[in-house]
């Protein structure tokens, strides 16, 4: 373990215990509902994958953190420890959220290596990141179209932000991220296969959103976009 490596576990730690008592006292004194903090804190993990990238300098010490959240993010849930993070009623999608990160950037994630892609990892994580949390907060609010599979509710609306944010977000990443200060081992993949493959990843996304049980699209839109980004790339590249 390098001394930038321990740095990174500490601010990681330090990170995600800040979003975690911010998000707590959003609600306590704006008396946002819990649905609204959760996301803050939803979104606020999933984009300290760049952090991450950016601290660590081997990759097996890096995932230190998304796999100890399985156990932290199971406790908090089941004890409902934190009311801006779980209600009496809410599904552990937050430890399958940890669990889905963990398996995509363990699957991808090589520093220093010509074989990095590190990149799926973040892309298949903004999708949920992104996707996920825009298409909750529009569809609650103007989301009028409902449709149900397999006991499924969603709206029309939720889906297509869904599919457009998730395409947008790993877009950039596919774009920028190879070949950054951030992922120097990765080869850049250009605009072509970089715009395919979020398209193709986008539409994998909404589609395992649509279909999945409540709180179980945790683990299945980050692993399927994952999947599909790879399956793309690695079929155009």
């Amino acid at each position: 373990m390098t001394t930038p490596d321990l740095i990174g576990l500490v601010i990681s730690y330090a990170y995600a215990t800040g979003l975690l008592l911010i998000a707590e006292l959003v609600r306590r004194r704006q008396g946002y509902p819990q649905e609204f903090t959760r996301k803050i804190v939803h979104i606020g993990a999933g984009m300290w994958v760049f952090g991450v990238l950016g601290l660590f300098d081997n990759w097996y010490i890096g995932i230190i953190p998304f796999a100890s959240f399985i156990v932290i993010n199971y406790f908090l849930w089941r004890y409902k420890v934190l009311d801006a993070v779980d209600a009496q009623d809410s599904t552990p999608g937050t430890v399958y959220f940890a669990v889905s990160i963990s398996i995509l950037f363990i699957a991808f994630w090589r520093t220093g290596s010509p074989g990095d892609r590190g990149y799926i990892a973040v892309a298949g994580t903004m999708a949920m990141t992104w996707g996920d949390s825009l298409a909750a907060i529009i569809g609650k609010i103007w989301g009028r179209h409902k449709y149900t599979i397999s006991k499924s509710t969603r709206s029309l609306e939720g889906s297509l932000v869904m599919f457009l944010a998730s395409a947008t977000a790993m877009f950039l990443v596919l774009l920028l991220l190879p070949g950054s200060p951030l992922s120097p081992s990765a080869l850049p993949i250009g605009i072509p296969i970089s715009l395919t493959a979020a398209l193709i990843a986008a539409l994998a996304a909404t589609c395992a959103e649509a279909v999945s049980p409540h709180g179980m699209d945790n683990i299945s839109v980050p692993l399927i976009s994952g999947l599909a980004i790879f399956g793309t790339v690695m079929a155009l590249g």
